[in-house]
């Protein structure tokens, strides 16, 4: 190993705006079981096919549909 090294013919990483970021989600056991058992399958790490079903949503610019229960009407006050 160098003692010095010179980096005044570096260049920036062309690549560095396609790496990966890490962060932390939350997400229910019941979605966490479908990805690890659909990468088993695949033979492949189920963190690497959650993203890639990821980046496909935004490539596609897929939006979830999203049906929330409708509220039951409010009686009014006193009747």
């Amino acid at each position: 190993m160098r003692s010095e090294y010179d980096f005044t013919q570096s260049r920036q990483n062309p690549y560095a705006n396609q790496l990966k970021r890490q962060i932390t989600i939350r997400l229910d056991t019941t979605s966490v079981t479908y990805f690890k058992d659909l990468a088993a399958e695949l033979g492949m790490p189920y963190q690497n096919l959650i993203n890639l079903f990821l980046r496909d949503c935004a490539i596609q610019k897929r939006r979830p549909v999203i049906q929330w229960p409708q509220e039951a009407p409010k009686r009014p006050v006193g009747i």
